[in-house]
């Protein structure tokens, strides 16, 4: 598994543009996936801003996260359904679609450049240790701390997080949180 912080970075993206469909089609519970979308997102935003940004001129970049945050915010305050939801989604997956395709054509591609191969696993290790820390601390806020084992079987079984069912309740918590 690639550990650089450009895969890891690009990987993020890729989940969020995937969640984005899900929200767009209307697949599930749409109030969980936005949890996951804000977990996700607001984790991604502050490892990138904490770890990575600080080797780039990355100014804009801040800027965009800020937007983000905002129609973020919206999304999860919206009943899903709504126009509201719809609109505000759309102005999400605008503005997030836009920060990516700058990221991936212009600041990733300038850490290339600017880091060799070292520098980049060990942006990739801190990148991913706070996006994880972040992970965590937003996933039990958003539990309450009181999710249930099936609760988070069911997590895991929608993610199809293998081995699942041999899995005790801290288990599928860890594994939930890792594929998230």
């Amino acid at each position: 598994m690639a550990t650089d912080v450009i895969t890891l970075i690009t990987n993020d993206h890729r989940k969020v543009e995937a969640l984005f469909e899900r929200l767009k089609k209307e697949e599930g519970d749409a109030k969980a996936t936005v949890a996951e979308l804000h977990a996700l997102l607001t984790a991604h935003a502050r490892a990138e801003e904490d770890r990575v940004y600080p080797d780039l001129d990355a100014h804009h970049g801040l800027e965009e996260h800020k937007e983000a945050e905002v129609l973020l915010d919206e999304l999860v305050r919206a009943t899903p359904g709504t126009l509201e939801f719809r609109q505000t989604l759309e102005k999400l997956v605008e503005s997030v679609n836009h920060h990516v395709e700058e990221e991936e054509s212009d600041l990733l591609p300038q850490l290339a450049q600017q880091a060799g191969d070292k520098r980049l696993q060990e942006l990739g290790k801190a990148f991913q240790q706070r996006r994880d820390e972040e992970l965590q601390a937003l996933m039990s806020v958003q539990d309450g701390g009181d999710v249930t084992k099936a609760e988070l079987y069911e997590q895991a079984q929608e993610a199809d997080i293998p081995g699942r069912s041999q899995m005790d309740k801290e288990e599928l918590k860890e594994a939930v949180r890792k594929n998230a």
